[in-house]
């Protein structure tokens, strides 16, 4: 099995986190005995959300010959209220931005990555729905 991530316990709630040579904290809210120091680690599983169908969408849009002037992906969530607390339903907001944005063109680079290569939305469609929606921004 492969090591992806590597965290080690700091202090009061903080732990430091190491990912692909990469390095940072994160911490709790004050209210549990955190410092909030850095992100909690539910949201980031919705960034990596983000950063997985965001990179497949511009890969593939990118083979299409279309490139937005601005591309942005704004995850919203809801949780369940009982625990073990996870996230039920999540919407994606894709944002575009520029010329030449052909709708059918944003449509199947979105599909492509929810339905066939973002291995996040995989694995979090299997215990939440997922729904999107496209914005083309003035």
């Amino acid at each position: 099995m492969q090591k992806y991530a590597d965290i080690t316990f700091n202090e009061g709630m903080a732990f430091d986190v190491e990912v692909n040579g990469h390095r940072f904290v994160i911490d709790a809210e004050e209210n549990v005995g955190g410092h909030d120091r850095g992100p909690r680690p539910k949201p980031l599983i919705l960034a990596g959300l983000a950063g997985c169908t965001g990179m497949d969408v511009i890969s593939i849009l990118r083979k299409m010959r279309v490139e937005p002037d601005y591309f942005n992906v704004v995850v919203s969530a809801e949780s369940t209220s009982e625990h073990p607390v996870y996230y039920n339903k999540i919407h994606l907001e894709y944002q575009f931005r520029g010329n030449n944005l052909p709708m059918d063109k944003l449509e199947k680079a979105i599909s492509l990555s929810q339905d066939r290569y973002c291995g996040v939305s995989e694995m979090l469609r299997r215990s939440a729905e997922i729904t999107s929606e496209i914005k083309i921004l003035e």
